[in-house]
């Protein structure tokens, strides 16, 4: 009985220090106030379970493209992203899964990833692209 009312105090504090250290987002929506800009930049700093982040380095093609299969079956849709030199690596990955009749291209986004340099402490400014696929239905792919 004991044992249970630690792991029930445990749960409380956790969750009131979760509570307490919530992200912030700040967003500059201009002089109109776009709401619409502000959801979805807070959308978009949410971790989603259907979003895969391709690094170069990090692990191999085939890793992420097993992934992306898998994730494409369970949500239906899926993002893929990656900055700079990665990106090659995400349009392979989109590009064989619409080959093999798995995915279809919902959407394309290309844009500019502002980060510090740690040792100049100077904006470098790198290349980032988001795709944005569909599972395909059976009749699409035999059209295509």
């Amino acid at each position: 009985m004991e044992a249970s009312v630690v792991v029930e105090e445990a749960k409380n504090a956790s969750e009131r220090l979760s509570n307490n250290k919530k992200p912030a987002v700040v967003v500059d929506v201009g002089v109109e106030g776009n709401a619409a800009a502000a959801a979805a930049a807070t959308e978009s700093y949410k971790k989603k379970k259907n979003h895969i982040q391709v690094s170069n380095t990090k692990k191999p093609l085939l890793f992420y493209l097993n992934l992306a299969k898998r994730l494409i079956k369970q949500y239906n849709d899926i993002e893929l992203s990656a900055l700079g030199m990665a990106i090659p690596t995400v349009v392979i990955i989109a590009e064989i899964l619409k080959r093999n009749g798995l995915a279809i291209e919902k959407r394309i986004t290309t844009s500019s990833f502002g980060a510090m340099d740690g040792q100049k402490g100077r904006m470098i400014h790198k290349p980032q692209i988001e795709i944005v696929l569909e599972k395909a239905d059976k009749t699409t792919v035999a059209t295509a």
